[in-house]
This record gives C-alpha cells, structure tokens and sequence, in this order.
C-alpha cells in the first residue's frame, strides 16, 4: 500500500481544491476505512452466524488492547503490514462486540440492519464530501464543542449506569448521534490539515472515521429497533 501511488485509481478522488498529496492520502485513508469495515463485517457474521467467537467482555478487551497497540506503533514503511494487522484485528474485534445488538435487532426485524446500514452510509457519504468540498476550513473550529460533549456524553453514560432513566438514556441516544454526525466534519478536515502539515498515517487516521461510522450504525439500530418495537406493541 504505497501512500505515494495510492490505493485507489486518482479519478475517484478529484478534488481541485485539495493538493495532489492531500487526494493520495485520502485513497490510502478509505481503502484502509474499507478494509476495516469488511472485518467488521466478518466479526460480526463471526458472533451471529458460527460457534467459534461470540461477543463479550474479552472481545471489548481485545479491541482496547489492539487500538492503544496500534497507537504505540510507529507509522513506518517496515511496520506497514504488522499495522494493517493489527489495525483489521481492531475492527475484527469491534464487528464481534457489535453482535448483541444485531441479534436484537433481528428478533424485532431483521430489514433494520440493512436500514441502519444504508442510513449510515448515506449519512457518512454525505457529511465527508461536505467536508472535503468546504475551503475555509470551518469545521476544524468545533473540535473544542464536540470534545467537551463527548466528555459530557460520556459522564451522562456512567451516571445513568446508576440512575437507569430514560430520560437520559434518550438524551445520549440521540445527542450522540447527532454529535458522530458532526464529527465526520471535523474528522475528515482534520485528516486533511494533518496531512497538509506532513502527518500521513493513514491507517490511524482511518481509525477516527471507522469509529464515527460504528458508533452512528450502533445508534440507528437502536433507535430503529426501538420504533419498531413500539410499533409491534401498538398493533
């Protein structure tokens, strides 16, 4: 996966408003964002279809311990390959973790993943272009917000651990939705500028957007399986 040829063929990424440097590095970021999500995909066929991993708490373990490996790694040509395994072992991993859910899903309709999935997609699709076509850079600014609700989202998440409302438990629900959406803006700028200052580790950098695609899918089926579910219960 050479950065300087790229992995995709450059008429899919023709951007006039990006240097030459900055569209070969997003190949390499969504070949590798790709790679990601069909052993995703895997992990979660893994847990919902075979005996041989089911999710629990030594998947989310694993995928912790594989992403702060993959952070320790040094971005270098000799280490290319051990990245890439380690990075496909990440998403493997996460795919596994997301198998619960699925089954949930399934019980109450299984067209919701196929929904959730189309919905993120389009959803993840859009907000990159919109990232990548905006010249002045305007995203970058709301770092600062989305990292201090993040930090909000997350206290709110451990609070309602003791609490069980679901009052709160909507309110992260779709605020967090909301707030993955606005991070693909911010990400995907991010990535650009860092690459623009000479960082091209594109493997990690597929990281941020893997994890803003997971965590809008995880909601979608949540909020999805719940309206079906209410109503079932109506009819």
């Amino acid at each position: 996966m050479a950065s300087s040829n790229g992995l995709f063929p450059s008429t899919l990424f023709k951007f006039d408003n990006l240097e030459r440097p900055v569209q070969l590095h997003l190949q390499n970021v969504y070949a590798t964002l790709g790679i990601g999500m069909l052993s995703a995909a895997v992990g979660a066929y893994v847990h919902l279809f075979t005996e041989i991993l089911q999710a629990g708490l030594l998947t989310t373990i694993a995928a912790i311990c594989l992403l702060i490996w993959l952070a320790s790694t040094r971005h270098a040509k000799e280490n290319l390959n051990m990245r890439m395994a380690i990075f496909t072992g990440f998403t493997f991993c996460s795919g596994v973790s997301l198998g619960p859910l699925l089954d949930l899903a399934i019980t109450i309709e299984p067209s919701i993943i196929a929904t959730a999935l189309l919905g993120t997609a389009v959803v993840f699709i859009s907000f990159s272009l919109a990232a990548l076509y905006n010249n002045q850079r305007t995203y970058l600014y709301m770092g600062g917000f989305l990292m201090s609700a993040l930090s909000w989202l997350l206290i709110l998440s451990i609070g309602n651990l003791f609490f069980a409302s679901r009052l709160l438990f909507d309110i992260n629900l779709y605020a967090g939705l909301f707030l993955f959406c606005a991070f693909v803006l911010y990400d995907t700028q991010l990535i650009v500028e860092k690459r623009r200052h000479g960082d091209d580790d594109y493997i990690w950098h597929s990281v941020d957007l893997f994890l803003d695609f997971i965590n809008i899918f995880r909601r979608l089926i949540i909020i999805l399986s719940r309206k079906e579910n209410e109503k079932k219960k109506r009819n």
